[in-house]
Protein backbone atom coordinates (compact mmCIF):
# COMPACT_ATOMS: atom_id res chain seq x y z
CA UNK A 1 0.00 0.00 0.00
CA UNK A 2 1.00 3.21 -0.42
CA UNK A 3 -0.29 6.80 1.35
CA UNK A 4 -2.62 7.74 -1.57
CA UNK A 5 -4.44 3.96 -1.15
CA UNK A 6 -5.74 4.99 2.04
CA UNK A 7 -7.63 8.56 0.98
CA UNK A 8 -11.55 8.38 1.55
CA UNK A 9 -14.07 8.02 4.12
CA UNK A 10 -14.31 5.27 6.79
CA UNK A 11 -16.99 3.94 9.11
CA UNK A 12 -15.87 3.82 12.50
CA UNK A 13 -17.13 1.63 15.68
CA UNK A 14 -14.73 2.30 19.12
CA UNK A 15 -14.54 2.18 22.63
CA UNK A 16 -13.36 4.70 24.83
CA UNK A 17 -10.42 4.84 27.34
CA UNK A 18 -12.50 3.92 29.87
CA UNK A 19 -13.23 1.04 32.22
CA UNK A 20 -16.43 0.92 30.83
CA UNK A 21 -15.05 0.75 28.03
CA UNK A 22 -17.85 3.20 26.53
CA UNK A 23 -18.86 1.99 22.80
CA UNK A 24 -19.03 5.07 19.66
CA UNK A 25 -19.84 5.46 16.53
CA UNK A 26 -18.41 8.01 13.59
CA UNK A 27 -17.00 8.71 10.08
CA UNK A 28 -13.57 9.08 9.72
CA UNK A 29 -11.89 11.37 6.58
CA UNK A 30 -8.67 10.92 5.25
CA UNK A 31 -7.30 13.48 3.23
CA UNK A 32 -3.43 14.19 1.77
CA UNK A 33 -2.00 18.13 2.29
CA UNK A 34 0.50 19.64 -0.20
CA UNK A 35 3.25 17.90 2.01
CA UNK A 36 1.76 14.37 1.29
CA UNK A 37 1.01 14.44 5.28
CA UNK A 38 -2.00 12.34 6.25
CA UNK A 39 -4.49 15.09 6.95
CA UNK A 40 -7.47 13.20 9.11
CA UNK A 41 -11.04 14.10 10.53
CA UNK A 42 -13.41 12.40 13.00
CA UNK A 43 -16.95 12.75 13.41
CA UNK A 44 -18.14 11.02 16.57
CA UNK A 45 -21.88 10.51 17.31
CA UNK A 46 -22.53 12.98 14.63
CA UNK A 47 -21.39 15.72 16.88
CA UNK A 48 -18.29 15.68 17.94
CA UNK A 49 -15.10 16.56 15.32
CA UNK A 50 -11.71 15.41 15.86
CA UNK A 51 -8.71 16.43 14.05
CA UNK A 52 -5.51 15.14 13.28
CA UNK A 53 -2.54 14.94 10.78
CA UNK A 54 -0.23 11.72 10.99
CA UNK A 55 2.27 9.61 8.56
CA UNK A 56 2.10 6.35 7.51
CA UNK A 57 5.00 3.45 7.21
CA UNK A 58 4.99 -0.05 6.69
CA UNK A 59 1.21 -0.63 6.93
CA UNK A 60 0.90 1.59 9.63
CA UNK A 61 -0.66 4.89 10.35
CA UNK A 62 0.25 6.80 13.40
CA UNK A 63 -1.68 10.27 14.41
CA UNK A 64 -1.75 13.04 16.48
CA UNK A 65 -4.92 14.21 17.56
CA UNK A 66 -6.47 16.50 19.05
CA UNK A 67 -10.72 17.99 19.82
CA UNK A 68 -12.20 20.19 22.37
CA UNK A 69 -15.03 19.79 24.70
CA UNK A 70 -18.67 21.53 25.02
CA UNK A 71 -16.17 23.77 27.54
CA UNK A 72 -13.52 24.28 25.21
CA UNK A 73 -11.43 22.04 27.32
CA UNK A 74 -8.67 20.93 24.44
CA UNK A 75 -7.54 16.91 24.89
CA UNK A 76 -4.98 15.84 22.63
CA UNK A 77 -4.28 12.23 21.98
CA UNK A 78 -2.32 9.47 19.69
CA UNK A 79 -4.01 6.62 17.62
CA UNK A 80 -2.37 4.01 15.44
CA UNK A 81 -3.97 1.92 13.26
CA UNK A 82 -2.54 -1.39 11.71
CA UNK A 83 -4.13 -1.11 8.03
CA UNK A 84 -5.15 -4.56 6.72
CA UNK A 85 -6.07 -3.49 3.36
CA UNK A 86 -6.74 -0.33 2.10
CA UNK A 87 -10.25 -0.28 3.61
CA UNK A 88 -9.92 -1.91 6.97
CA UNK A 89 -7.97 -0.51 9.47
CA UNK A 90 -7.83 -1.68 13.26
CA UNK A 91 -6.26 0.20 16.09
CA UNK A 92 -5.59 2.01 19.46
CA UNK A 93 -5.08 5.18 20.76
CA UNK A 94 -4.64 7.49 23.89
CA UNK A 95 -5.24 10.77 25.22
CA UNK A 96 -3.33 12.28 27.85
CA UNK A 97 -5.47 12.82 30.22
CA UNK A 98 -7.34 9.29 29.59
CA UNK A 99 -7.25 6.95 32.21
CA UNK A 100 -3.54 4.84 31.57
CA UNK A 101 -5.19 1.83 32.53
CA UNK A 102 -6.65 1.62 29.57
CA UNK A 103 -6.44 2.23 25.96
CA UNK A 104 -9.11 2.96 23.05
CA UNK A 105 -9.76 0.87 20.55
CA UNK A 106 -11.08 1.32 16.81
CA UNK A 107 -11.92 -0.74 13.87
CA UNK A 108 -12.35 1.61 10.29
CA UNK A 109 -14.25 0.21 7.16
CA UNK A 110 -14.15 2.59 4.08
CA UNK A 111 -17.48 3.23 2.78
CA UNK A 112 -17.88 3.03 -0.88
CA UNK A 113 -19.25 5.82 -2.35
CA UNK A 114 -19.32 4.30 -5.80
CA UNK A 115 -21.89 1.42 -5.22
CA UNK A 116 -24.98 1.41 -7.77
CA UNK A 117 -28.10 2.88 -6.18
CA UNK A 118 -30.77 0.74 -5.97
Amino acid sequence: MVIEDLIGEFSVIGNNQNEEQTIYKGILTLSLNTNKQIKVQWLISGTQIQKGTGFFKNNILVINFNYADEENNIYKGVVVYKCLSKDIFEGFWSEKHGNPLFLGEECCFRINNNQPSN
